[in-house]
């Protein structure tokens, strides 16, 4: 199997007022570029791997500006396709202590929403890859991009490639008539790698526990039911036979600042379960499912053990959880460190 990664969906312009404040609290705003599937990209860049990042961008100054910032990580961006008017837009508002963070989408009629199904050649995309990664945001932009992004999957897999998919649920953008069940029970069939948390499951799959009475209520106390994730697990798999292994990432939110952090894996044989982070002072959560989704490729795609491959995802987004932005800004060693059990945060000399 080909080392080569390729990732698809929407990168968008991310607008943030400064420190904690609220929108337009003061007339300014921090602008930097994300979106799920190039954070994932730029991961694994960081971490040496051969990576390509697929998306449709307009021909203007602010698309040229992006793809300058994926090449800057070392991202292959020679096969975006250029048309359409305009890269989308998201507003981020951080959030702190009691306060939630807030995400505002201006992303409609995007160049990637109106892109059609034949807009991009995926054989030609995919020569000399093994492995594909999509997530359930792009499926949710348009019915165009979900016909799209059915035929990516397809394709990789009448070629293949290993598809991953992180099904990241987003209610404001299923808006065009079909529900995320409906569109992500076909495309998920085409996957051999699973990534979600518990509500992706729920909302995008549309999969949940008869006695399912754990959701908000471990989350918000901070205790998590795991026989509870291990039977989840179970029925996704009944649901989908072409699952090889399904990666859950366990969040309890004590407030903006203050999350503890871990995982689950079921590869069919064994239930996994992570190391425990307690994670204070947070300073963006956002992109940080992405980063451990960037993790669990990693380990999986470079010969790691499950378990390894596991703690490596969950160590790598504990770690994004101190950056600003979209991107996760570090390399295999640190992230191993953390693994290997350092959290002094001591001044490194």
């Amino acid at each position: 199997m080909s080392d080569r990664i390729i990732t698809f969906g929407e990168i968008m312009l991310r607008l943030r007022p400064p420190n904690n404040e609220r929108i337009l609290q003061t007339p300014g705003f921090e602008a930097t570029f994300g979106g799920g599937e190039a954070n994932v990209a730029v991961s694994l860049a960081n971490y040496g791997k051969k990576v390509s990042y697929i998306t449709v961008l307009p021909n203007n100054a602010v698309a040229d500006a992006c793809i300058s910032e994926l090449r800057r990580f070392g991202v292959d961006t020679s096969q975006i396709t250029r048309g359409g008017d305009r890269i989308g837009v998201y507003y981020v508002e951080n959030g702190a202590n009691q306060r939630p963070s807030i995400v505002i989408y201006d992303r409609a009629n995007s160049s990637i929403a109106q892109a059609r199904p034949d807009s991009l050649d995926w054989s030609a995309i995919f020569q000399d890859a093994g492995w594909f990664h999509i997530t359930g945001i792009t499926p949710a932009i348009s019915a165009s991009a979900a016909e799209l992004s059915l035929s990516a999957v397809k394709k990789a897999k009448e070629l293949g490639l290993m598809v991953s998919c992180d099904y990241n649920f987003r209610a404001k953008l299923w808006k065009y008539g079909k529900t995320a069940p409906e569109v992500m029970g076909e495309l998920v069939k085409y996957v051999d790698i699973g990534i979600a948390n518990e509500e992706d499951i729920q909302k995008s799959l549309g999969i949940v526990l008869e006695d399912d009475k754990t959701s908000e209520s471990s989350i918000q106390s901070g205790d998590l039911n795991l026989n509870h994730y291990k039977t989840l697990c179970e029925k996704v798999f009944r649901v989908f036979p072409n699952l090889k292994k399904q990666f859950i990432t366990l969040r309890q939110s004590y407030n903006a600042d203050h999350n503890g952090w871990s995982a689950c894996m079921h590869n069919r044989k064994d239930f996994l379960v992570s190391r425990h982070y307690d994670i204070t002072d947070i300073v963006d959560r956002v992109g940080g499912g992405d980063a451990s989704a960037g993790g669990l490729i990693y380990g999986l795609s470079s010969g790691m053990s499950d378990q390894d491959a596991l703690e490596f995802a969950v160590a790598a987004s504990c770690l994004k959880h101190s950056i600003p932005g979209d991107f996760n800004r570090f390399c295999v060693s640190e992230v191993q460190k953390l693994m290997k059990g350092d959290t002094s945060g001591r001044v490194q000399r």
